[in-house]
């Protein structure tokens, strides 16, 4: 990608706002997809959690101070906006967020555009069992392959924090797939 700073400040100008948008939808589209589905889990609330993100970094772009990268931050909105999506979504049903996963699950089989197998649906049902923040790194690192260093930026936690949540995360998924 050109330089990001040349590339912000395209996105910045009234002139170039539109075509520079365009390119941005179409180099992130897909990963800040994927990633918020890892969080949501069902297809149709990704997609509106997708349209909320793109919004959110076209309303502030202009805030963004580049202390980080581009894609970091974008990350970061969407990771927020996947999980307040989620703790909406509870509210609304009067549920707890962990009940409703529970539930999403439950429905996955019945997703069109869920095509795993029933170890990916047990596997599912393993995550959810998880703490939200291990349940986060779980899936950056598994389902993404996020580095660490890149995971820290968007998560704003230390990589050695983010190594010890990886690696209990992967121990309990380890002992729920022998036991269930």
């Amino acid at each position: 990608m050109q330089d990001e700073k040349d590339f912000i400040q395209e996105l910045l100008n009234p002139k170039t706002q539109n075509s520079a948008f365009q390119k941005l939808l179409r180099d992130y589209q897909r990963p800040l997809y994927n990633h918020i589905r890892n969080i949501v889990l069902n297809h149709d609330d990704a997609d509106d959690v997708l349209q909320n993100t793109f919004i959110k970094v076209f309303k502030y772009l202009k805030d963004f101070k580049g202390e980080s990268k581009l894609f970091s931050w974008m990350y970061r909105i969407a990771t927020n906006e996947a999980i307040t999506f989620i703790n909406n979504k509870a509210k609304r049903h009067n549920t707890t967020s962990e009940a409703l996963q529970t539930k999403i699950v439950d429905n996955l089989k019945a997703d069109d555009y869920f095509d795993g197998s029933e170890i990916q649906l047990k596997l599912q049902k393993a995550i959810i069992l998880l703490p939200e923040k291990q349940q986060l790194v779980f899936k950056m690192r598994y389902y993404e392959e996020i580095k660490y260093e890149e995971m820290s930026e968007i998560l704003g936690t230390s990589v050695g924090a983010l190594k010890a949540s990886y690696h209990h995360a992967v121990k309990k998924i380890e002992d729920f797939m022998k036991t269930s």
